[in-house]
């Protein structure tokens, strides 16, 4: 395990690089609560800085939530970070408000902050809902939560910016509505809302923690869904979750994203996993330690694995800690 803390739990997180320095940004709560479960509704995003993605420097709390019954009020939840053509630094985020203390249910909203140094944060008016149009809302009544979160960033080859966003879709079997939203933008500022990039009906309740990389000139998305969450064939044959991965023929989304024919890239003691190239070129998987065999939530983030293309076109990880030249 490469990051941990004594006193918080830690999970989610995101990465960036600044060419000299790598930054995570990670979710932690404190473990004083008690229960694991509770960490979601009192989560905070910090901050920590590594030239080698093993060994890291804490520099603690970078985002904290907003006033109680604001789009953030709750807690602040997963994003991802990209630096703008006017070299601000943007963090989308997840504004997580739960309307209740005795139950589950919350509504996600996207916002954002810009920092001109990965250090200091400033959060913006910007905020990115759920359009009702395209996206199961709380207001349908068919789940627990409006599920729109974990925003990442991805810039195609015109110079639009999309964002792919853990979502819902409106229609089908309620356990298994979990889609890729979509949203774009021409300037990280003004943002139009899009049809989802993929399907209900895949197998998954949710498709969490999206991310869409080019790993030796191929494409691949990778997602995670606990076992919990699969449903269709995949609940019914016994499949486990995990960390998913997704080949692609390319990085221009043009066309709808096949997320039922994802395989799985890790069990699902490894979560939320983050592909991350080091400067030599390398690419390593970084995830959070999620749960033992017992199903204890463990805590942490993992040491860099190297990522690899198998013969048969598949993503594979090794469980052999990478030797990083950052």
């Amino acid at each position: 395990m490469s990051f941990a803390l004594a006193d918080h739990w830690v999970w989610d997180f995101w990465h960036a690089d600044d060419g000299d320095t790598h930054h995570l940004f990670y979710l932690h709560a404190p473990k004083s609560l008690g229960d694991p479960h509770l960490r979601h509704r009192n989560a905070r995003v910090g901050h920590a800085t590594s030239t080698d993605l093993t060994t890291w420097k804490d520099h603690g709390v970078v985002l904290e939530p907003g006033e109680p019954g604001s789009f953030d009020g709750s807690a602040t939840w997963t994003g991802s970070v990209i630096r703008g053509d006017d070299g601000v630094w943007n963090m989308f985020y997840t504004g997580s408000q739960f309307l209740s203390p005795d139950v589950i249910t919350n509504v996600e909203t996207v916002g954002r902050a810009v920092s001109s140094d990965l250090a200091s944060w400033t959060k913006q008016p910007d905020r990115i809902s759920a359009d009702p149009r395209w996206y199961e809302t709380l207001a349908d009544g068919s789940w627990h939560e409006e599920t729109w979160r974990d925003p990442w960033i991805h810039r195609d080859s015109t110079g639009l910016w999309h964002m792919l966003i853990t979502a819902r879709a409106r229609s089908g079997v309620a356990q298994d509505r979990g889609v890729i939203g979509h949203v774009t933008s021409p300037d990280l500022e003004h943002w139009t809302t899009q049809p989802p990039l993929s399907e209900p009906g895949a197998g998954f309740a949710h498709i969490e923690v999206v991310q869409l990389v080019t790993i030796e000139g191929r494409s691949v998305l990778l997602f995670s869904c606990d076992t919990g969450h699969l449903a269709g064939a995949r609940e019914a044959d016994g499949a486990q979750g995990g960390i998913w991965a997704l080949p692609l023929e390319s990085d221009s989304l043009e066309g709808p994203l096949d997320t039922a024919a994802a395989v799985r890239l890790t069990n699902q003691h490894l979560y939320a996993g983050r592909a991350v190239q080091t400067r030599s070129g390398q690419w390593v998987l970084l995830a959070f330690e999620n749960v033992d065999r017992d199903g204890t939530f463990i805590s942490g983030i993992s040491d860099p694995l190297p990522l690899s293309w198998a013969t048969d076109g598949s993503l594979s990880v090794s469980t052999a800690r990478a030797k990083v030249n950052a």
